[in-house]
């Protein structure tokens, strides 16, 4: 349930159209919903955050993800998945077959609504090298699953600057700017040197020995140069994409009105 939901649910009470005490049983459930003690899957989330839980699927069977997918569906709120084995997405599929797998991104996505824009303007995923693109694609089916209008520009990493340079009208235009690299991790720093967009730096896990699973590029974009750059974790498209999104959000329009 999110803000609008309780809005409708309210004035649905105010206006006669509900019992009270049907309201109540749909408010019951509203914090959490306890799963055979595996899960307690936050319901209130939505309505805090503006978006509901989102699943870590590591560490998780392909059981307890569909049980907790199906009792996001069942409130009406969008399952999205992250780190998802191609087995566990095929066995996530046969539990919901309406649910869409990306195998690059590693991501199970079912809509609980039909998707609508809810950002002031576009998110670009600027990906450094084609090694990057998993992480990328986290980011960029991230995006588009809250409600983002996403572009990608991929391989254009700081090896070739021109690349990089031939998209800058695209990259003035973003409202928020996502950079995927690895290795050195110097192409949010030459990103956040051409635009006014805010970036959001993901350090990667490619490199040699000395990239150091990515903590060489890690350290590389916390100590950019360039104004605007904020860095998250090593490999996290999804903590990008998330920070991204509240950045591009739009103001959400309430069906509120004053007795």
């Amino acid at each position: 349930m999110n803000a609008r939901d309780l809005l409708n649910l309210l004035e649905s009470v105010r206006d006669g159209k509900l019992p009270p005490l049907n309201a109540l049983e749909q408010l019951k459930e509203l914090p959490y919903k306890d799963l055979e003690d595996f899960a307690r899957v936050d319901h209130f989330r939505a309505l805090r955050r503006g978006d509901p839980e989102v699943i870590f699927g590591e560490g998780k069977t392909a059981a307890q993800v569909a049980a907790i997918c199906q009792e996001l569906n069942r409130k009406g709120q969008t399952a999205l998945v992250t780190r998802l084995h191609p087995d566990k997405a095929v066995q996530l599929k046969d539990a919901i077959p309406d649910g869409e797998y990306y195998p690059v991104a590693r991501i199970w996505l079912r809509l609980a609504q039909p998707w609508r824009d809810r950002g002031r303007g576009e998110v670009l995923v600027v990906c450094a090298g084609t090694s990057d693109l998993p992480v990328a694609e986290e980011a960029a089916i991230t995006l588009h699953a809250l409600g983002n209008r996403v572009g990608r520009i991929t391989d254009v990493g700081v090896a070739g600057l021109h690349r990089v340079l031939a998209e800058r009208p695209r990259l003035q235009q973003a409202t928020c700017i996502v950079v995927v690299a690895g290795m050195e991790g110097a192409l949010p720093s030459v990103v956040a040197g051409l635009v006014q967009a805010p970036v959001i730096a993901v350090p990667t896990s490619v490199g040699y020995g000395a990239a150091f699973g990515g903590v060489a590029a890690l350290l590389a974009m916390l100590n950019s140069c360039a104004t605007g750059v904020s860095v998250v974790n090593i490999d996290n498209g999804f903590g990008a994409a998330y920070c991204a999104s509240l950045i591009n959000r739009a103001p959400e329009p309430t069906n509120a009105t004053t007795p």
